[in-house]
C-alpha cells in the first residue's frame, strides 16, 4: 500500500477551468471550492461581514513588506458555503485539501469533522453524515503558530498560514476507490523488476466499500501516450477492500529524464454490474536507477549527471499561495537554465510542480519538514513522542500521496539536525527504515551540515550543505574539493553529493571585484560577488563525477523572517532568479551556458551601468566557440570560451558617457549576440 497525492486538476487530464469537472463516463465528480471564501482572526468576535473575501489557494503571509522583518503566525477561520445538490443524493461526500498551514480544524454547520496537522501534505475527510440536501456552512480553522509537535519547528524561511493550495469536494458513489488511504489517489503502481526488455508492475488498488459486496470488478488499463492499451487486467467478484493486478510489459519505453520523460496511463475502474460506478487515472514513468561511490548516478543503466537548483515554494505577492501558472514559469526557468535535477526544499511541495517534473524529466529529491536552524542558535529536532509521531505522519502522507511519481528518486530524512541538541541520530535511522518498509524502490539521502563522521548510518546516500566562499574560507575550489574528496574517504563507500552551495545578490548591488570580500551578514551582496563563488564551487564539483549530485542553493529568492542582510530585511537573496521571477542574476547565466545546449552568450555585471573607471573588465558567458567584443562599434578582440564557458577581456577602456557594449558569436543557427549600455561618469 504505497503511493502518491492525487492532483484533481491533473487526474483528468487537464487543468481544471470550472467549478467542476467529470468525465464523460465517470461518476466521479470534483468540485473546486476556490471562490466565496472569507477569513478573519479567530481573536475577532465580529459578524459575518467582517471577514475579508479571498480567493483560494490563499496565506494571510502573501504580501513582503520591504524594511520589515516580522510576519503574522495566529489562528484565522475561513469560512463559505457549501452547496450540496439533489443530483448528490445517496451519494458518498469528501473534502480533500492539498495543504494547508501549519494545523487545521474542518467544521460543517458547526460539527467537527476532523482535523489535520502539518501545512505541506494532503488530507481528505469524509463529510457524506455532516452535509445536507441544500447549502451548508463550511469552516476552516488554521493556524500557523509555533508548536512543537508540529514540523518544522525551525527553519531559515517563513511559515505561510493559510489554505495555501487547491481543495475540492469530490462526490462519488456508495462503492468507490479510497481517497481516505493518507488522502492517496487509492491507486498504487508498484515497479517490481523494470528493463529495457521487461517491465513487471503490479497496480495496486484500495477501496472503500459501503453498497453491495458482490457483483464488483476492477478493471485496470495501461495505455501508452497514444492511447493505445498497452494491457489490462480484469479482477472479478471483488469483496476485499485491496485489489493487487500484475502486468507485464514487454520492450517498454523507458522514462528517461529530459532525453525521453515517457509517461504511461494507468486507468482502474470500478465496476458494478459492468457499470463504470468510480475511476482513478494516474501517470507513470517506467525507469531503473542506481548510485555508485565512484561513478555517480545511473538512470536506466547509463550515468546521468545530476545538477540543479534547490526550490522554495513561494512567489513574491503571493507566499506559498500559487498557481498552476506560477509552477509552470517555475519550470521553464528550470528547463531553460538546463538543470537535470531539482532538491525540492523543505517540506512536500504542491502536486504541480511534480507533474511538471515528470513531464519534463526533471530528476527529484523531495523531504519531510524535519529542519534545522542552519547557522543560527536553535534546534530542528527534539526527542518528544508528538513530534516524531508527526515526522512519521507526514513520511506516510508524503510516500503514499507521491508514490507514482517516476520523477522522484530520493526521498529526504532532514536537514541540518545539528547535534548539539537532543541525538537525532536513532530517529533518523527510524524515519530510513520507514521509507524502505513503505517504498524499498527508492534510495534515502540526508543533508547534514555537520562533520562527515555523523549520520553516516541514516541512509542510503549523504550529503552536505557547504557554503565555501560564502561562509569561512574564500578559496573555494580548492577548499569545496578538498572537503568531498575526504568525506568519500570517510563514508565507508556511501556515495556523497552537495545539497546546498552558493551565495546572496542583490541585483542593486555591484563592484569591480579583484577578490570576493563580501560579508554575508552585512548589507552590501554584490552581483559581482555570487558569480564568484559560484564559478569557483562548480569548477571544483564539475571534476568530481563520483558527487551523485549538486544542488545550488537557491533557486529564487524567498522570505526568511530572521534574516537582515543584504539590504532587504527579511529576505534570503541566495537565488540565481529575484523573487518576483523577473530577473534571472548573472549567476544563472553561468550555469546555462555550462549546462544547456541552446546556443548562448551573456555579458555579465549588465546592471552596473554607472562606472566610476574607465578601465573595466568585460566578463561574458558563452557556450559558442568564439565570441568577439565591440565597444561603441569598435572590434577590441575575439577569444575562445575557457573550461567553464567563461570569455575575460581585460582593460577595456570606456568613453565618458554612453558606451554601448555588444559581444556575438558563431552557432549552428547563425550569429547571436548580446549587448548592453554602461555610462562613465
Amino acid at each position: 500500500m504505497l503511493q502518491r497525492t492525487i492532483f484533481f486538476l491533473f487526474l483528468l487530464g487537464g487543468v481544471l477551468v470550472s467549478l467542476v469537472a467529470k468525465a464523460d463516463d465517470n461518476p466521479r465528480t470534483f468540485i473546486l471550492l476556490d471562490k466565496g471564501w472569507g477569513y478573519r482572526p479567530v481573536s475577532d468576535t465580529g459578524l459575518k461581514s467582517s471577514m475579508k473575501q479571498v480567493t483560494v489557494p490563499h496565506t494571510w503571509n502573501a504580501n513582503y513588506i520591504p524594511g520589515t522583518r516580522s510576519y503574522n503566525r495566529e489562528m484565522m477561520v475561513y469560512r463559505r458555503d457549501l452547496e450540496i445538490t439533489p443530483d448528490m443524493k445517496d451519494k458518498r461526500l469528501f473534502l480533500y485539501f492539498e495543504g494547508v498551514n501549519s494545523s487545521a480544524t474542518v467544521l460543517v454547520n458547526n460539527k467537527s469533522v476532523g482535523s489535520h496537522k502539518g501545512g505541506y501534505t494532503a488530507f481528505c475527510m469524509e463529510v457524506t453524515d455532516y452535509a445536507k440536501q441544500g447549502t451548508n456552512k463550511l469552516e476552516v480553522w488554521v493556524t500557523n503558530a509555533y508548536n512543537p509537535e508540529i514540523l518544522p519547528i525551525s527553519g531559515d524561511f517563513n511559515i505561510y498560514g493559510g489554505i495555501h493550495r487547491p481543495c475540492h469536494l469530490l462526490v462519488t458513489e456508495q462503492d468507490c476507490i479510497s481517497p481516505l488511504f493518507y488522502a492517496s489517489p487509492g491507486v498504487f503502481i508498484h515497479q517490481d523488476k523494470v528493463s529495457e526488455k521487461q517491465a513487471q508492475i503490479t497496480v495496486e488498488t484500495m477501496l472503500s466499500l459501503r453498497g453491495k459486496k458482490q457483483g464488483l470488478k476492477v478493471r485496470t488499463t495501461i495505455e501508452d501516450v497514444k492511447g493505445n492499451i498497452i494491457s489490462q487486467n480484469i479482477e472479478q467478484n471483488v469483496t476485499n477492500e485491496n485489489v493487487k493486478q500484475p502486468f507485464v510489459i514487454d520492450h517498454p519505453v523507458l522514462w528517461n529524464a529530459k532525453q525521453n520523460p515517457h509517461l504511461y496511463k494507468v486507468i482502474v475502474e470500478l465496476l458494478d454490474n459492468g457499470k463504470v460506478i468510480d475511476r482513478v487515472e494516474q501517470r507513470t514513468g517506467l525507469r531503473y536507477f542506481s548510485v555508485d561511490a565512484d561513478k555517480g548516478f545511473f538512470l536506466n543503466g547509463k550515468y546521468l549527471d545530476l545538477y540543479g537548483f534547490c526550490l522554495h515554494e513561494e512567489v513574491e505577492g503571493k507566499g506559498s499561495a500559487l498557481s498552476a501558472e506560477d509552477h509552470e514559469r517555475d519550470m521553464e526557468l528550470v528547463k531553460e537554465s538546463g538543470a537535470t535535477s531539482l532538491r525540492l526544499v523543505h517540506y512536500p511541495h504542491s502536486e504541480s510542480i511534480y507533474h511538471l517534473s515528470d513531464e519534463n524529466g526533471i530528476v527529484l529529491w523531495t523531504e519531510i519538514p524535519m529542519v534545522g536552524p542552519g547557522g543560527y542558535d536553535f534546534c530542528g529536532f527534539i526527542n518528544t513522542d508528538g513530534l516524531k509521531e508527526h515526522a512519521r505522519q507526514v513520511l506516510k502522507e508524503l510516500v503514499y500521496q507521491k508514490y507514482n511519481h517516476p520523477s522522484i528518486c530520493f526521498w529526504g530524512i532532514f536537514n541540518e539536525i545539528r547535534t548539539n541538541y537532543d541525538n537525532a541520530e536513532p530517529f533518523a535511522r527510524e524515519l530510513h527504515e520507514l521509507y524502505k518498509e513503505i517504498d524499498p524502490s527508492r534510495l534515502t539521502t540526508l543533508a547534514s551540515c555537520d562533520d562527515p563522521k555523523f549520520y553516516q548510518n541514516c541512509s542510503d546516500l549523504m550529503a552536505w550543505n557547504k557554503y565555501i566562499g560564502w561562509y569561512g574560507s574564500r578559496n573555494a575550489p580548492e577548499t569545496a574539493g578538498n572537503f568531498f574528496d575526504k568525506a568519500k574517504a570517510a563514508s565507508n563507500g556511501k556515495p556523497v553529493a552537495i545539497s546546498e552551495y552558493g551565495g546572496g545578490a542583490n541585483v542593486e548591488h555591484h563592484f569591480s571585484m579583484k577578490e570576493n570580500d563580501v560579508k554575508p551578514s552585512g548589507q552590501f551582496h554584490p552581483e559581482e560577488g555570487q558569480t564568484y563563488i559560484h564559478e569557483g564551487n562548480w569548477s571544483a564539483f564539475a571534476q568530481r563525477p563520483y558527487m551523485w549530485a549538486k544542488y545550488i542553493w537557491v533557486f529564487a529568492d524567498f522570505q526568511s523572517s530572521i534574516r537582515n542582510e543584504g539590504g532587504k530585511p527579511g529576505i534570503n537573496d541566495k537565488g540565481l532568479v529575484t523573487y518576483d521571477r523577473k530577473i534571472k542574476k548573472d549567476a544563472f547565466y553561468f550555469y546555462k551556458a555550462n549546462w544547456s545546449t541552446e546556443p548562448m552568450i551573456y555579458i555579465t555585471s549588465r546592471r552596473f551601468t554607472e562606472r566610476p573607471e574607465a578601465n573595466v573588465q568585460v566578463k561574458v558567458y558563452s557556450n559558442l566557440r568564439e565570441n568577439t567584443l565591440y565597444v561603441n562599434g569598435k572590434k577590441i578582440g575575439k577569444q575562445k570560451s575557457d573550461s567553464l564557458h567563461r570569455v575575460v577581456w581585460q582593460n577595456v577602456t570606456l568613453s565618458k558617457g554612453e558606451n554601448r557594449i555588444r559581444v556575438e558569436g558563431k552557432s549552428k543557427a547563425g550569429v547571436i549576440e548580446d549587448t548592453c549600455v554602461w555610462y562613465l561618469k
